[in-house]
């Protein structure tokens, strides 16, 4: 399957058992309209290539800033810093840094490029019953790339599945749904203007599409992540309870614990971590909230 159509990939991850059924391929699409104050890939939310840097690597010897042709980057108290204004992306830095403390975000890859890397899994695929995961960032905002992705995987029966936070119109979703296998489908807040707080967009639009895939019969399997204090009060968890309930099938559900794992790239990306205070759940935490939930899904 030939095709001209390219996109924009931050990382494929091989032998992934937490994104779907067996062992599997997860391909990261970068670009993402939703800024959740908890994303553990902030590097995924800009629909651009961006440059990161790891203070931990930097020993300082100036060798960036000696190269840079714009005159982005400077020493100053805390470290070296770089002008995101200035900065072309040129690479140029990457080429002097001699600790590989400089590293630029996202690659431009066509349909023939993912699939060859996809192909390389294919026996584990064969024996686990596994496949391949389109994730991001939101998979579905490079729509056009991703449908041609999906349908080259059909071709090689390969069983897909699409990680996704459901906000984009419900035609992008009709025109791929018949090559997917498997949605993961995240819902983050039930509440409306919390979702909006801590995310940036309303959750309308998500449940109408959850709606209709489930009215469609589309396999759907939703992960709600837990984030202590945000959404994981007995009333959240009444309001999904309630949600899942109304559906026109039951969907599993997967709840998932926070982490902190996005603190550090927040900092190699020059952002601010909303939930840097913010500390990991214990052990407890996690069987705690799904004995709630089942409670509450028992008594609809």
């Amino acid at each position: 399957m030939k095709t001209s159509i390219t996109g924009l990939i931050f990382d494929i991850m091989r032998f992934s058992t937490r994104d779907g059924p067996g062992i599997r391929t997860t391909v990261f699409l970068k670009g993402c309209p939703l800024a959740c104050w908890w994303c553990h890939n902030p590097e995924s939310q800009r629909s651009a290539k961006e440059l990161i840097v790891r203070p931990n690597l930097c020993i300082e010897c100036l060798a960036c800033l000696d190269a840079c042709p714009e005159g982005a980057i400077s020493l100053s108290e805390p470290g070296m810093s770089t002008d995101a204004q200035k900065c072309t992306l040129c690479a140029t830095c990457l080429e002097a840094c001699v600790s590989d403390a400089r590293q630029i975000v996202g690659r431009e890859l066509s349909v023939e490029q993912v699939m060859a890397e996809i192909g390389k899994d294919i026996p584990f695929y064969d024996e686990s019953g596994g496949g391949v995961t389109f994730s991001g960032g939101e998979p579905l905002l490079q729509a056009e790339f991703l449908a041609e992705l999906l349908r080259a995987c059909k071709a090689e029966d390969l069983h897909t599945v699409v990680d996704t936070s459901g906000f984009v119109p419900w035609s992008v979703f009709e025109a791929l749904r018949q090559d997917v296998d498997l949605f993961l489908y995240d819902l983050k807040a039930l509440d409306d203007e919390a979702h909006r707080r801590y995310t940036g967009v309303s959750n309308q639009r998500i449940l109408e599409n959850l709606r209709q895939l489930c009215a469609l019969g589309q396999a759907v399997r939703v992960r709600v992540p837990l984030i202590p204090g945000l959404n994981d009060s007995l009333a959240d968890l009444r309001r999904l309870a309630d949600f899942i309930a109304d559906l026109p099938a039951r969907p599993q559900v997967e709840l998932l614990p926070y982490h902190p794992s996005g603190v550090e790239k927040y900092r190699r990306l020059g952002r601010p971590y909303l939930l840097e205070d913010l500390q990991p759940p214990t052990d407890a935490y996690l069987p705690e909230i799904s004995r709630q939930l089942d409670v509450l899904r028992a008594a609809k």
